[in-house]
């Protein structure tokens, strides 16, 4: 019984009886794990801001690809060859052949 004592007197024990102590901590651990307005989750809303952005760098880009192709396809001729090589489009009198080299084939 009297080591009871001692450890309860001991100053840390002490110090975690202590009211301002327990408040604080209390709050502390509210604000960091079970607020709706916690840090777990804003580091969950800020990483996933930082996937947006990426995603929207990357849609930017592709839309200044697109942009750059659809000007040129405005011209006539380079619309006929851009249908012609990636859509093997042809006109009635002809015929198409594809010739595909060794080294291009997926092994």
């Amino acid at each position: 019984m009297e080591s009871f004592k001692n450890f309860l007197n001991n100053k840390y024990v002490r110090f975690l009886k202590n009211l301002y102590f327990l408040i604080t901590f209390f709050f502390i651990v509210w604000m960091i794990f079970l607020d709706v307005n916690s840090f777990m989750f804003h580091n969950k809303l800020n990483k996933e801001v930082e996937d947006l952005m990426e995603m929207k760098k990357k849609l930017e880009n592709d839309i200044s690809k697109d942009q750059k192709l659809i000007e040129y396809l405005k011209k006539d001729s380079n619309y006929e060859a851009f249908a012609r090589e990636n859509f093997y489009m042809r006109r009635d009198n002809e015929d198409i052949y594809i010739i595909e080299f060794k080294d291009t084939l997926n092994k």
